[in-house]
């Protein structure tokens, strides 16, 4: 019965015609598992809003079962998987697009949680379950006994893809059409409901003068004293210099969200922060992310999104010194704070045999934090030459920045 109720609320997509696989480069016909990647079933895009790997899973890509080896597809994940579990990761799960044609057994599923053993389940961080019915939230309370209390706390349902962005860079996002026209549907069903008025809501209020967080450069350094170097991003990259640059993954891990909501609460209010009362090296590291990714603009600047996105078309032999070009066309105070960053990630990609962040993984991490378009955040397909550029600039930081100050700039 459960079945034929989900085929109802899911089988209004045409099964003739089989599903597109969602925007991804087409894997190579030599990849040991083509016959599953080729379906876009489990795709791999971009990070959330603390750097983490986002995997992705879309019920509708999945052709009908007898058309499909599951014991295959659960190895394809497994090798997924075991790429990034190192790592904390988001799990994204589209649901629509499941029906009685395409929708593994209960015992397959079963089989597919025992086979992941606690690496996977304890670096995943949150399982985001788009567009759930009550199928799926039936099976979730089959499997509750089988489930452990902390993991079934990472479960998070997602009603629309805009509710999406309010925990991860959407844009970044591989999302299969079907799964977006089923979501407009939805909320054009949901615009014809009336709701209630609301209150207008209140104009932002004006920032502290000891705002660290959301403020311009130019902001913060008029409230400290004309100190060129931002107090939270010199007292993370110091601490972090002193004591994590042998550590593991060094900006690869997150830590609870709360901490970063405390940490910056004290930042904000002009209050001091002592990183040893976390005993996690990591918390550092996510304070200086979360720092960039706040900034109004970029430190890289808008200005220069464009010139980077144009930088793989650059010849290789080239680059340097494109790069240098372009850092030495950024205003003086954010040359100077880019020069004191970048420093630091070339000095942690100088040990990267111990704590395994050469400058491409260090790239990876915090490219997006350094750089993005104006109006929104960074889409996945221009996220390469942004990660590109930023590699560069560290493996390369003694060139690049050989000028002791850009050129015929005036102080901001």
């Amino acid at each position: 019965e459960e079945e034929e109720e989900e085929e109802e609320e899911e089988g209004q997509t045409s099964v003739s015609d089989p599903p597109l696989p969602p925007r991804s480069s087409s894997p190579d016909l030599s990849h040991p598992y083509y016959d599953i990647a080729r379906h876009g079933i489990v795709q791999v895009c971009g990070d959330d809003s603390f750097g983490r790997k986002l995997v992705v899973f879309s019920s509708c890509c999945l052709p009908p079962s007898h058309q499909l080896n599951h014991h295959r597809l659960l190895e394809y994940l497994r090798l997924t998987l075991d790429r990034h579990v190192e790592a904390d990761y988001i799990l994204v799960y589209f649901h629509h697009g499941l029906r009685s044609s395409n929708k593994p057994s209960l015992r397959w599923l079963r089989e597919a949680y025992g086979e992941f053993d606690r690496k996977y389940k304890k670096n995943l961080k949150a399982l985001y379950v788009v567009h759930p019915t009550k199928f799926i939230r039936t099976v979730w309370n089959i499997f509750r006994p089988l489930i452990s209390h902390k993991f079934g706390r990472k479960l998070t349902y997602v009603s629309h893809l805009e509710e999406l962005r309010l925990h991860l860079n959407y844009e970044q996002l591989i999302v299969p059409p079907e799964v977006v026209r089923h979501d407009q549907k939805l909320r054009a069903a949901q615009r014809e409901t009336p709701t209630p008025s609301t209150k207008p809501l209140p104009p932002p209020r004006p920032p502290l003068p000891t705002q660290q967080f959301g403020v311009s450069l130019q902001y913060i350094r008029e409230k400290n004293h004309d100190a060129v170097i931002p107090p939270v991003l010199l007292q993370t990259v110091s601490y972090l210099r002193d004591k994590g640059l042998r550590t593991e993954g060094v900006f690869r891990r997150s830590v609870p969200v709360q901490i970063i909501k405390d940490i910056q609460k004290l930042y904000n209010q002009g209050k001091q922060v002592n990183f040893d009362d976390y005993a996690d090296v990591h918390v550092p590291a996510v304070i200086l992310k979360t720092f960039l990714k706040e900034l109004p603009e970029p430190l890289l600047t808008f200005r220069v999104y464009g010139g980077v996105q144009d930088f793989l078309s650059v010849e290789s032999s080239l680059r340097v010194s494109r790069c240098k070009q372009i850092m030495e066309g950024l205003p003086e105070h954010q040359f100077i704070v880019t020069k004191f960053l970048l420093g630091f990630l070339h000095q942690v990609s100088q040990v990267s045999l111990v704590n395994r962040m050469s400058p491409s993984h260090l790239a990876c991490v915090l490219g997006v934090y350094l750089l993005w378009p104006r109006g929104g955040p960074i889409s996945l397909s221009a996220l390469t030459p942004v990660n590109v550029f930023t590699e560069v600039l560290i493996e390369h930081y003694t060139t690049v920045f050989s000028t002791p100050r850009p050129p015929a700039q005036a102080p901001p």
